[in-house]
């Protein structure tokens, strides 16, 4: 019995040593298992990461393609923008500013030169000139000078400036040639005068022929008159400083501009219309200023003789101003 005993004894212990030691069924393979899984779920982060980064880097992609596209869309509405400026700018009508030049400046406008000349050979030689009103809707209005007064500064009896006289409302017959003066008279009319050489002189515009948009003349003038008044005669739109006035629609906001350089108003060359000689023009005493003595006749009146447009005719001033001529031609035969 003790030996069967020991046998048995021996044979437990061996079946316990061999389960000790013998791994149980699938452990490692559970481990590696969970190895490769835990490997796996890397792999798979790593793989989400990169996926992540892929759609990040798709993701930048489409934020410069669409930063791409946004810049040329903002370059394009620019170009647009930009388009659309020149070409309003190449529309536009020219500024109202009265410190810069007309935009629209075609080479014949008259410039400071011009006016910087004596007062009596300034009015002389504005004869033919063509005066242009530019309104602000871009419509113009034009006549020619045909009739003028000149005012000599201190030395003339008749003059606003007369003795040196200077007030607020003179101001710009002492400012640089090319001046405008505008002054009203029995408190509801205007005259347009320019400055010229010589300390307080000026040339007063006293008719105009009109020449172009008689028709906003005509109406201007209609505003003006009693109801019921009958039509304007185009040879009488103009024929008076204050009709000119009216007819222009030149206003007391014009006085000290610059006829030089103003973009509502200035002074033109008819290229196509022939300059008058010494013979065309007429002196005649000056209108209105009876009271001034003997400068109340003297002729610094001008005109273009046989104009429909002039506001009165002095057939007596014609007269000599023929005799004149005559004398002048027969001084000249006789030299040749």
């Amino acid at each position: 019995m003790t030996l069967k005993r020991k046998l048995l004894s021996k044979t437990y212990v061996c079946d316990v040593k061999k389960r000790l030691h013998q791994p149980e069924e699938g452990g490692r393979d559970s481990d590696s298992d969970r190895g490769r899984d835990r490997g796996s779920d890397r792999d798979s982060d790593r793989g989400s990461d990169k996926d992540r980064g892929r759609d990040r880097d798709r993701g930048r992609d489409r934020g410069s393609d669409k930063n791409r596209e946004g810049d040329r869309d903002i370059d394009s509405d620019k170009n647009r923008e930009g388009d659309r400026d020149r070409a309003e700018g190449t529309n536009q009508a020219p500024s109202c500013s009265q410190y810069f030049p007309s935009k629209a400046d075609n080479g014949a406008r008259l410039r400071s030169d011009f006016f910087n000349q004596p007062c009596v050979d300034l009015a002389k030689a504005l004869l033919g000139k063509v005066l242009v009103r530019r309104h602000s809707d871009g419509t113009e209005l034009r006549g020619r000078v045909v009739e003028t007064e000149a005012y000599l500064g201190g030395e003339d009896k008749a003059s606003h400036s007369a003795g040196g006289k200077r007030t607020e409302r003179n101001a710009a017959m002492f400012m640089k040639p090319g001046t405008i003066y505008v002054y009203p008279i029995y408190g509801i009319y205007l005259c347009m005068n320019i400055s010229s050489q010589g300390e307080g002189a000026a040339v007063l515009l006293r008719s105009l022929e009109p020449l172009q948009g008689q028709d906003v003349m005509r109406r201007l003038r209609a505003a003006k008159r009693k109801e019921g008044a009958k039509t304007v005669k185009d040879r009488e739109l103009c024929n008076g400083p204050s009709k000119l006035c009216q007819s222009l629609d030149v206003q007391r906001c014009f006085d000290r501009r610059d006829l030089a350089s103003d973009a509502d108003m200035w002074l033109e060359v008819d290229t196509q219309w022939v300059t008058p000689g010494e013979s065309d023009v007429v002196s005649a005493h000056r209108i209105g200023i009876e009271s001034h003595g003997e400068w109340a006749t003297k002729p610094l009146r001008f005109y273009l003789r046989g104009h429909r447009c002039v506001s009165v005719v002095d057939r007596a001033a014609e007269s000599r101003q023929q005799e004149v001529n005559m004398s002048r031609e027969t001084k000249m035969e006789r030299k040749t």
